[in-house]
């Protein structure tokens, strides 16, 4: 048997191997970082279901505890309504979409910023054993909320420069990868808000 007429093929074997085993790489650790990503979203998504629980509670306490005005309690709800309604599929976000979740939540955030300046008028509330302990849960929620989005950025980051890094583009493009959004600050974050008495 002579061994130099199979060495061809087995040249032709070892390659083919190794091409499919690097493939197979790139799409395998692409699926890791994507499910570390949804993973992410999860917990971004209940911290943001957290306050959305706690903002009915602190609306009914401030409600039977003070003559408030109606103005701010319905711009709370309302906000709370709206980011409610938005969903986002973590698989296939697009930065269109994460705009439009992070507006609606930063609606939130404004909203319950008014109404908790605004109860500085009300002496009583303000002492209300509930009231306190829901704003203490709504300022530890927040840094819930802080921590869950900047731990979906860090799972974003390696995810995307997988995809994007050469020669794994040429690649993640035909296996369905596409590059995920970050969480960017809301428009007008960086100024306080206004609050008119």
């Amino acid at each position: 048997m002579d061994f130099k007429k199979f060495l061809p093929w087995i040249i032709v074997a070892v390659v083919v191997i190794g091409l499919f085993s690097w493939i197979k790489g790139i799409n395998n650790t692409a699926v890791t970082y994507e499910q570390d990503i949804n993973e992410s979203w999860g917990n971004v998504q209940t911290a943001y279901q957290r306050r959305n629980d706690l903002i009915g509670n602190l609306v009914n306490t401030v409600k039977g505890a003070a003559e408030f005005e109606k103005s701010t309690l319905t711009a709370v709800i309302s906000a709370r309504a709206k980011a409610t309604s938005i969903t986002v599929d973590p698989t296939n976000v697009s930065p269109a979409q994460l705009a439009a979740f992070n507006s609606a939540q930063s609606g939130v955030s404004s909203s319950l910023s008014k109404l908790l300046v605004s109860v500085e008028k009300y002496p009583d509330l303000k002492a209300n054993e509930n009231f306190l302990k829901l704003q203490d849960e709504l300022a530890s929620t927040e840094n819930q909320i802080l921590t869950a989005r900047t731990r979906f950025n860090e799972a974003v980051k390696p995810y995307n420069t997988h995809i994007k890094t050469f020669p794994n583009s040429l690649f993640a493009g035909m296996f369905g990868f596409k590059e995920k959004p970050y969480f960017e600050a809301a428009v007008g974050a960086d100024k306080p808000v206004e609050v008119k008495f």
